[in-house]
C-alpha cells in the first residue's frame, strides 16, 4: 500500500467521502463548461448522443461478461420509461447549460431534490411530513425568486428546460429506487446505457454534424467526465453519511460562479444568488430530514 493510499484510509469515512464528492463536483463543472463551449456548434441532442455513447462504451465490457444476467428483467416497460425520461432530461439540461449562465443552470438543476419529495409521495407511496412539504414549497419559491418571472415574459425557454429536465431526472431517480427492490444495479445500468444510446440517436441524426478531431476529443472528454461525475458521487455517498455528503455537492455552484466569471464574464446578480441559496438550503434540509427518518429507533434501556 502506498503512502498516499495509507493516508487516505486513515481518514474518517466522512472525510474520504468528502474528497470523492469534491471530485464529482469538479468533474461536473468542467463537463458543463464543455457543454457550454461546444454548444455554439453542437446541439444539446447531439451532445447527449456523444455523452451516452461514451457511457455505452464503458459499460460494454461489463455487459459482455454475462449479457443474460445484465438484461434480466420482468419490467421492460418501466426500464424504457426511465431511460426515455433520463434521455430527454439530459437533453433539456444540456440545453439549459448552453443558453443560461453556468451558475443559474447549476442552481436550477438542484431542484431535482425538490421534485423527489412529491414523487416519493405519489409514486413510492412514502409518508411525507409537513416539514419536508414546507421545505419543498420554500425551495420552489427560491426558484421563482431567482428567475423573477414577469407576467409578460414568463420564465423563459432555457429556465423552463432546466426545471423540466430536473423533474425528469428526479423521475429516473424515483424509478431507480422502485426498481432496486427486485433489480440489481448492474441490470439498471445496462438497460440505461443501451436504451439511452438508442434513444439519443434520432435527435442526433436531425442535428448531425461530423466533428473534426479536436471537437471529437472534447465531446469524448465531456462524456467521460459525465461518467467520472457519477462514479465519484456514488463512491462519496457510499463512503460517508448522505446528510453530510449532500451539501458538498453544492460546491459545484461555487465552481460554476468562478468559471462563469473567468471564462464567460458571467456575474450572477443578488436575486439569483439569494434564490439559489434558498434552493440549496431547502434541499439540504430535505436530505438531512430523510437521513434522520431513516435512522433506526434507539434501543430502549432495560430498567
Amino acid at each position: 500500500m502506498t503512502k498516499l493510499a495509507a493516508a487516505y484510509h486513515r481518514l474518517h469515512r466522512n472525510s474520504r467521502g468528502s474528497l470523492w464528492m469534491l471530485g464529482s463536483a469538479a468533474a461536473f463543472t468542467v463537463m458543463t463548461l464543455l457543454i457550454k463551449f461546444l454548444g455554439e456548434d453542437y446541439s444539446a441532442a447531439l451532445q447527449t448522443f456523444y455523452r451516452n455513447a461514451a457511457g455505452l462504451l464503458v459499460m460494454l465490457p461489463l455487459i459482455a461478461r454475462n449479457p443474460r444476467q445484465a438484461f434480466r428483467t420482468n419490467r421492460p416497460g418501466l426500464l424504457l420509461f426511465r431511460a426515455t425520461a433520463g434521455t430527454i432530461g439530459m437533453i433539456l439540461g444540456f440545453y439549459a447549460y448552453q443558453k443560461m449562465p453556468l451558475a443559474d443552470a447549476n442552481a436550477l438543476s438542484f431542484t431535482r431534490t425538490l421534485w423527489l419529495v412529491p414523487l416519493a409521495a405519489f409514486v413510492l407511496k412514502e409518508q411525507i411530513g409537513p416539514r419536508r412539504i414546507s421545505a419543498t414549497f420554500i425551495g420552489f419559491l427560491g426558484a421563482l425568486l431567482m428567475l423573477q418571472p414577469s407576467a409578460a415574459a414568463g420564465i423563459g425557454l432555457p429556465a423552463t428546460a432546466a426545471l423540466v429536465g430536473a423533474l425528469l431526472i428526479a423521475l429516473t431517480v424515483t424509478g431507480m429506487k422502485f426498481m432496486t427492490r427486485d433489480h440489481s444495479t448492474m441490470t439498471l445500468m445496462s438497460w440505461s446505457a443501451v436504451l439511452g444510446f438508442l434513444l439519443s440517436i434520432p435527435g442526433a441524426v436531425l442535428a448531425w454534424r461530423t466533428p473534426d478531431l479536436p471537437d471529437l476529443a472534447l465531446l469524448g472528454t465531456m462524456g467521460v467526465l459525465g461518467l467520472i461525475t457519477q462514479a465519484c458521487y456514488v463512491k462519496g455517498m457510499s463512503e460517508g453519511d448522505a446528510a453530510v455528503m449532500a451539501p458538498i455537492d453544492y460546491t459545484r455552484l461555487v465552481f460554476a460562479v468562478i468559471l462563469g466569471y473567468v471564462l464567460f464574464a458571467e456575474v450572477p446578480n443578488s436575486m439569483t444568488m439569494l434564490g439559489a441559496s434558498i434552493i440549496i438550503g431547502s434541499t439540504i434540509y430535505i436530505t438531512w430530514r430523510e437521513a434522520q427518518l431513516g435512522k433506526p429507533e434507539p434501543a430502549q434501556r432495560a430498567d
